[in-house]
């Protein structure tokens, strides 16, 4: 067991309060990431009808999505950091007032502008974990804080589960998106007051500063890179769209990179990122990022192929599809809720390449086996689990291995970099679905329309491949001081 399986103090000049005030305060942060999840899995459902109440074109749409994504990547990094300088408490009030405002604004939206305003004010959503993981860091022991950051991941997979499930239902029920759209902006508004209640600030770095100019480069490197990737999805890939952003993201990277390294306090410390106690667990989470995100279009679209036309799937409705999920969903939040238990008897490292080689077994078998419906439903139960106890391993040792003074922006980089590889995936998957079926014997004549079933082969072995190479990843990590 390394060092890190010991217990930490807590931070100079903050004396951790009593058991019964930290359940509290860690059921308050539940209560923001069950909230955070129920926003994120409610709303994007209801796009199609936010579009037909406001009259938008499907490229409007587009927009709508995109808005959210880019102002998470300029303010993930952002708010981290400035949770480090100032105060995480703080910048956590700050994201939830910009979440609760935006939900409303997305409630009641008279036009496109406003709507995109609203989605724009929904981007310090992805900031609220790394925020939270900061202040429990700071003020509880490694194993308490370890339970802790576990808890948190689970309320967020089971927010998530929670709101596509509730937002449907309320739907259905009201039959009026704009009154369903309020239950999600309800909670949001809720939080606000509720985090002014009993939780402590952490305890600031004496004389530390934001460095702006590196957060203005890494977030216009981040903007430039997710544009070329979403004009990859939905275009040719050698068109403008495409081949400009892409080869500037680069190159603003590249400049950020060299900043980085010779200002006396940047952004990142990008030299104790490279250490091997770092770097490997960051390729596990761009690794993540593809597998997690990647394959969830792919699945649902094979599940609803209509066999008698495409030669394979089952014909699914939406309904049918979410509950055939469903089972994975409860598994990852099993697997998240466990975490601290089973990397207390592991190790959190040794827990980590379990995860990944268990995510990489269950879509082998995918690839190997996919003609009946019990065979995925088993699979998938299986990467559930696994994914569960990757989601709340990843941030741990990735905020452990990094400064207690930066705990804030190491994990909100986690966050950006298992995004991008989720948005690296959108357009890799896209290409490789891209080519169309072949006509078999029980195809249709227009079964070229659809996606090969090959192809959804490639894409499970590729997610297989990925997972595994994290796991050797997380194999390779220097074990010592840091996990």
């Amino acid at each position: 067991m390394s060092t890190t399986e010991s217990a930490r103090p807590a931070s100079a000049g903050a004396a951790p309060p009593p058991s019964a005030s930290v359940g509290a305060v860690v059921g308050l942060l539940i209560l923001f990431e069950m909230t955070s999840g129920f926003l994120q899995g409610g709303i994007a459902p209801l796009l199609p009808d936010i579009g037909t109440e406001l009259g938008m074109a499907d490229a409007d749409l587009n927009w709508v999505v995109a808005a959210q994504l880019l102002a998470a990547a300029v303010s993930v990094p952002a708010f981290g950091r400035l949770g480090d300088v100032y105060g995480h408490r703080l910048m956590l009030r700050v994201s939830l007032i910009c979440v609760a405002v935006g939900s409303l604004l997305l409630a009641f939206a008279p036009s496109l502008p406003v709507l995109l305003a609203g989605r724009v004010l929904l981007g310090p959503l992805a900031a609220l974990l790394p925020l939270e993981i900061a202040l429990v860091r700071d003020r509880l022991s490694v194993e308490r804080a370890r339970a802790a950051i576990a808890r948190l991941v689970g309320a967020l997979t089971l927010g998530t589960l929670l709101g596509g499930v509730v937002m449907g239902l309320a739907h259905k029920a009201t039959g009026d998106v704009r009154i369903t759209l309020l239950l999600p902006a309800a909670l949001a508004v809720l939080c606000v007051p509720v985090s002014f209640l009993a939780i402590p600030e952490s305890t600031r770095t004496p004389g530390a500063r934001l460095d702006w100019p590196g957060v203005g480069l890494l977030s216009l490197a981040m903007l430039l890179l997710l544009a070329g990737i979403s004009a990859a999805k939905s275009g040719p890939l050698l068109s403008g769209a495409v081949l400009v952003p892409i080869p500037l993201a680069l190159l603003t990277g590249a400049v950020w990179a060299v900043r980085e390294l010779r200002v006396p306090d940047p952004l990142v410390d990008l030299r104790a990122l490279a250490d091997r106690s770092v770097a490997p667990y960051f390729l596990c989470a761009a690794a993540f990022g593809v597998v997690y995100f990647g394959s969830m279009a792919p699945d649902s679209t094979f599940l609803a192929a209509d066999p008698d036309r495409t030669g394979y799937g089952f014909g699914l409705s939406a309904l049918a599809i979410s509950l055939i999920i469903l089972p994975a969903g409860v598994a990852a939040v099993i697997g998240s809720s466990l975490t601290a238990r089973i990397a207390g008897r592991l190790g959190y490292r040794p827990a980590l390449i379990a995860s990944f080689a268990l995510i990489g077994a269950s879509f082998l078998a995918v690839a190997a086996f996919h003609t009946a419906i019990w065979q995925l439903v088993a699979a998938k139960v299986l990467a559930g689990a696994g994914i569960g106890v990757a989601l709340g391993a990843l941030p741990t040792v990735i905020a452990e291995a990094g400064a207690p003074s930066r705990t804030g922006i190491t994990t909100a980089l986690y966050n950006n970099v298992k995004t991008l590889g989720g948005a690296i995936a959108g357009a890799v998957i896209a290409v490789i679905l891209a080519t169309p079926a072949t006509e078999t014997g029980s195809a249709v004549a227009d079964a070229e329309e659809a996606a090969s079933e090959s192809g959804y082969v490639v894409v499970w072995l590729l997610c297989a491949l990925l997972s595994l190479g994290a796991a050797a990843a997380a194999a390779f990590a220097r074990r010592g001081a840091r996990p």
